[in-house]
C-alpha cells in the first residue's frame, strides 16, 4: 500500500479544505447546530456543484468516475470541518448501496440525481436493538399485490428527515436457523403514506431520526437487489461506512491537535507559553502519534476496499483504534486547555461531541476487536 496521495487526490484534498475554510467555518456548524433542519440549502447545493456527491459514482450517472479511496481523502476534511450536511448519508450510506445492488434503471434514476445534488437518500438499517448485527433486522415486509407492505420502527436513521428515498431492510422471510437468510432492501420514499420520521437528540446533535414504518406500500420495482439476500450487501455497505466513519474521525482529531497546538503557544503561565513546559509538550506528542497511527489503519482500509477486497480486517483493526485514538486526542486536548475547553463558548467541545458519538457508531471498539481476532486467528 502506497501512504502517498496522488497529485489528484492532494488537489482535491487542498481544494476542500480551502472551500470548507471559507464557506463552512466553525460559527456555521454552531449555529446549525439550532437549527431544526440541521444543514445549509445553499451550502448543499455549492458541495454538489463542486462534484463531490459524484466522486465515488461512474460519469455515466454524472459522477467523476472516482474511487473509494479518493471518497475517503474528501471525508477526512469533511470530518475536520465537522460539515453539517447529508453527504455521509446520502453518498456512502444510500447512493454506494444503490451503486452495488440497484438494476440498470435504478441507478440511472438515482445515481443521477445523487450527482447533481438533486437526490438525498439514507439508510434504515437498526431498530430499538441497536446491532447493525443481521438478527437486530426486525422489521416486516409481507406481500401484497404486486408489492410489499412494510411494518417496524427503525432508529438512528442518519438525517432521514432530509431524505427524498429511504433505503430500509426489512424481512421477507422468518429467520429461521440463519438470521442473514430473508433480508431485503427496498426503496421507501420518504413522503410515502405511513412513514412517520422524528428527530432523536443525540450528544453531538447530529441529525439522526427514528422512522416508523405503518403498512407503507411499495411496489415490486421498489426492491433493491435479490428479494431476500440483501445481507451481503448490507456487509459491503457497513464496511465501506465504518472505513469512511474512521477517515472521519481521523480529520476530527487533526483538527483538535491543530487547535492545542495553536492555543499552547500563546497561552502563557508563569511568564512564558505553556507549550514549553515538558508535560504539554508531551501531550500534544502522543496526540500527534495517535493521529497518525489512526491515519495509517483507517486509509489501510480504505486502501483495502477500494481495491475490492472484503477489508474484513482492515476495517475491524481501523475502527477499533480510531474510536480510541479520537477519544485519547479529545482528553489530551482538554488537559492542554483547562476549564475554557469544556465550554460552550470554545471549539474544542464540538468535537469532543462527536468523538464520543462516532465511538458508538458502526460497532463498539470491543465487537471490532474480536472481529480483528477472528480475522488474525483465520490467517
Amino acid at each position: 500500500m502506497d501512504m502517498g496521495l496522488s497529485e489528484i487526490q492532494q488537489m482535491l484534498k487542498n481544494s476542500a479544505r480551502e472551500f470548507l475554510a471559507q464557506e463552512c467555518p466553525l460559527t456555521l456548524v454552531r449555529e446549525l447546530e439550532n437549527d431544526p433542519q440541521g444543514f445549509s440549502e445553499d451550502l448543499w447545493r455549492q458541495v454538489a456543484s463542486l462534484g463531490w456527491t459524484g466522486i465515488p459514482f461512474p460519469e455515466q450517472y454524472g459522477g467523476t468516475g472516482g474511487s473509494f479511496l479518493d471518497l475517503a481523502v474528501l471525508v477526512e476534511e469533511m470530518g475536520r470541518a465537522l460539515l453539517p450536511a447529508p453527504f455521509f448519508a446520502t453518498v456512502v450510506l444510500g447512493g454506494l448501496t444503490v451503486l452495488d445492488a440497484g438494476s440498470d434503471d435504478q441507478k440511472r434514476d438515482i445515481l443521477t440525481g445523487v450527482c447533481a445534488g438533486t437526490v438525498r437518500l439514507t439508510l434504515a438499517l437498526t431498530e430499538p436493538s441497536a446491532t447493525t448485527e443481521a438478527w437486530g433486522v426486525e422489521a416486516q415486509a409481507s406481500a401484497s399485490g404486486d408489492g410489499y407492505s412494510i411494518s417496524g420502527t427503525k432508529l438512528f436513521v442518519p438525517d432521514a428527515h432530509a431524505a427524498d428515498t429511504i433505503i430500509v431492510a426489512a424481512r421477507t422471510m422468518p429467520a429461521g436457523d440463519d438470521p442473514e437468510q430473508g433480508i431485503t432492501l427496498f426503496l421507501v420514499p420518504s413522503n410515502a403514506a405511513g412513514v412517520e420520521i422524528e428527530q432523536v437528540g443525540t450528544i453531538g446533535n447530529e441529525r439522526l431520526c427514528e422512522v416508523r414504518l405503518n403498512n407503507v406500500a411499495v411496489g415490486g420495482g421498489a426492491v433493491l437487489g435479490e428479494v431476500g439476500q440483501a445481507w451481503p450487501v448490507i456487509e459491503r455497505t457497513l464496511a465501506q461506512a465504518t472505513a469512511a466513519h474512521c477517515v472521519q474521525m481521523v480529520g476530527g482529531a487533526e483538527a483538535v491537535v491543530d487547535m492545542t497546538v495553536e492555543y499552547v503557544k500563546q497561552r502563557t503561565q508563569f511568564g512564558r507559553p505553556v507549550g514549553s513546559f515538558q508535560a504539554v509538550q508531551h501531550h500534544c506528542a502522543n496526540m500527534a502519534t495517535d493521529v497518525e497511527g489512526a491515519r495509517h489503519v483507517a486509509y489501510q482500509a480504505a486502501w483495502a476496499l477500494a481495491e475490492g477486497q472484503s477489508g474484513r480486517r482492515e476495517v475491524a483493526i481501523a475502527k477499533a483504534w480510531c474510536s480510541g485514538a479520537y477519544q485519547r486526542v479529545c482528553s489530551l486536548g482538554h488537559q492542554c486547555h483547562g476549564a475554557i475547553g469544556f465550554t460552550q463558548e470554545h471549539n474544542l467541545q464540538l468535537y469532543t461531541r462527536r468523538a464520543k458519538v462516532q465511538e458508538l457508531s458502526y460497532g463498539s471498539v470491543h465487537d471490532h476487536k474480536e472481529v480483528a481476532l477472528q480475522e488474525i486467528e483465520a490467517g
